[in-house]
């Protein structure tokens, strides 16, 4: 069981699957596999190993009371990604913030929008720490 000491950190297929739980909502392993479909080729069997998997680790809930499970994520998109990120920071770039955001800017081009987004985001930041 997951504790909150110990929070899984989803696989690139889990990955897969919580964005589809993310765009869809609560949804059937059939659902899931038919979304899923459109961009890969992955057996019905796997997703539904894969979602099991995921149920175990705390990723997903399963409601049981209809014939065919519901499966919905256990936590928000943007809770995911933040932890995804805060577990990237430490382990690649020494707890530095400033790293991570200078290496995922030289990475790839920024858009315009993008760049104002960073812009007003640190403004904020910066009004907020005065």
């Amino acid at each position: 069981m997951v504790t909150k000491r110990s929070k899984p950190r989803p696989t690139d297929a889990e990955l897969a699957i919580l964005s589809v739980l993310w765009q869809r909502g609560p949804s059937t392993v059939r659902e899931v596999h038919a979304a899923l479909g459109k961009s890969r080729t992955t057996g019905y069997t796997t997703v539904l190993k894969l979602m099991q998997i995921m149920a175990e680790k705390g990723l997903v809930e399963r409601d049981e009371r209809q014939r065919a499970h519901v499966y919905a994520a256990r936590l928000a998109e943007h809770e995911t990604q933040r932890q995804l990120v805060g577990d990237l920071l430490e382990r690649a770039f020494g707890g530095s913030a400033a790293k991570l955001v200078m290496h995922a800017l030289s990475a790839q081009k920024s858009s315009d929008e993008e760049l104002a987004q960073i812009r007003k985001l640190l403004d904020e930041f910066e009004r907020g720490k005065k």
